[in-house]
């Protein structure tokens, strides 16, 4: 049956519906056809009415088919209940918490194999290495005989290890706080001015000079031949006086210098410059910005250089072993010296007990700025 054929039907079955109701539900029953809708044409209807309000054909008319359309729908389309349309966002599909999860897992796996090279050479080059010394610092080198705190008791007994450790104390003291406070203060200088920013590499330059030129450097000065004799007119050798100290403090702020002082830099350029124009605009003076707000913004990086300039501290060894060999003057004679001579005379035993007492004074020394760093914060 044709679409055409079945909406003449309908219309003519809608009509038929419609002049059979009876005068009182006559408004209800026009209603009820207006909205398309059986069950308001069943309601609206009086009992009698019912099977003619449903649409039901005149007794000689042909049955319709089972289904028929009600007026106002389009034939050929389903009627689709409301409780069984699904929203295609809530169909089924993965939960989050599988996705999430399973991406955190390929993260740490891709951190694991980044982090594994590196962790494999510390473990082989250090901390392997350092096991086995902390075994030996308990033991005798040649019977491997266990001999408890033996070793670290003639360590502390001994004098030149005392002078040593004292010789090293001493310059840590001195030169780590010069160093950080010059540099500072010409990074403060060189960030005011912009035109100086561009020669920073330049400062890099004392770390390039070799160490055996330094020390050709420092005879052709402080020997008793040098040029600082011929100036003053004496004849004094500066490297086995006291005076040989502050050489070496002077030399290691020479070469340091320029590094810490690029670093200073750096952490200058990350403090913003927005909280210096409003602590400006609210009369504080130069003073006060540092203070106030370029210092405590200043506190990572210092943190930073503190424990690079700590460590660099030890590197200064090379420059008085090859000015004053293996036994300088006792004011430069440093535990690189004492640690290189127990070598030479093969006490492994205290060697490895004052390489233990060394880590763990630094490890403290370093724990000890970290738990400060944090406390402030």
């Amino acid at each position: 049956m044709s679409v055409r054929k079945k909406t003449e039907r309908i219309a003519r079955v809608a009509s038929e519906a419609k002049g059979t109701l009876e005068p009182g539900s006559a408004s209800e029953a026009k209603g009820a056809s207006e909205l398309g809708s059986a069950s308001g044409a069943k309601g609206t209807s009086e009992p009698g009415s019912a099977s003619e309000a449903k649409g039901a054909p005149e007794p000689g008319s042909a049955p319709e088919a089972k289904g028929t359309p009600e007026p106002g729908r389009i034939p050929g389309l389903r009627r689709v209940s409301k409780e069984k349309r699904v929203p295609a966002s809530k169909k089924t599909r993965k939960p989050k918490k599988a996705s999430v999860s399973r991406g955190r897992r390929r993260q740490r796996k891709a951190a694991a194999l980044f982090l594994l090279p590196g962790l494999a050479g510390v473990t082989v080059f250090v901390l392997a290495p350092f096991c086995s010394v902390t075994l030996s610092s308990f033991r005798t080198s040649l019977t491997k005989q266990f001999v408890g705190f033996r070793n670290y008791l003639s360590v502390f007994q001994n004098s030149a290890f005392r002078l040593a450790a004292g010789n090293t104390a001493r310059f840590i003291a001195m030169g780590v706080p010069l160093l950080l406070l010059i540099s500072l203060g010409l990074a403060l200088v060189i960030n005011s001015r912009a035109k100086w920013d561009k020669y920073k590499y330049l400062y890099l330059l004392p770390m390039a000079v070799p160490a055996a030129t330094m020390v050709l450097v420092w005879k052709l000065l402080f020997e008793r031949q040098g040029f600082l004799n011929r100036l003053l007119e004496t004849h004094i050798d500066f490297m086995g006086e006291r005076s040989a100290f502050y050489i070496v403090v002077g030399s290691y702020l020479w070469k340091n210098l320029g590094y810490t002082l690029v670093l200073w830099l750096a952490g200058l350029k990350s403090v913003p410059g927005d909280i210096l124009d409003a602590a400006r605009v609210d009369g504080a003076g130069s003073v006060v910005c540092f203070l106030r707000v370029t210092l405590p913004n200043l506190k990572g990086s210092m943190y930073t250089i503190l424990v690079v300039s700590l460590l660099n501290s030890f590197k200064v060894f090379r420059e008085v072993y090859l000015v004053g060999g293996a036994y300088p003057q006792e004011n430069i004679y440093l535990l690189q010296h004492i640690f290189n001579n127990w070598y030479t005379n093969l006490d492994f035993d205290k060697m490895a007990a004052g390489a233990v007492l060394s880590v763990l004074v630094l490890g403290g020394i370093s724990l000890l700025l970290q738990r400060l760093w944090d406390r402030d914060d």
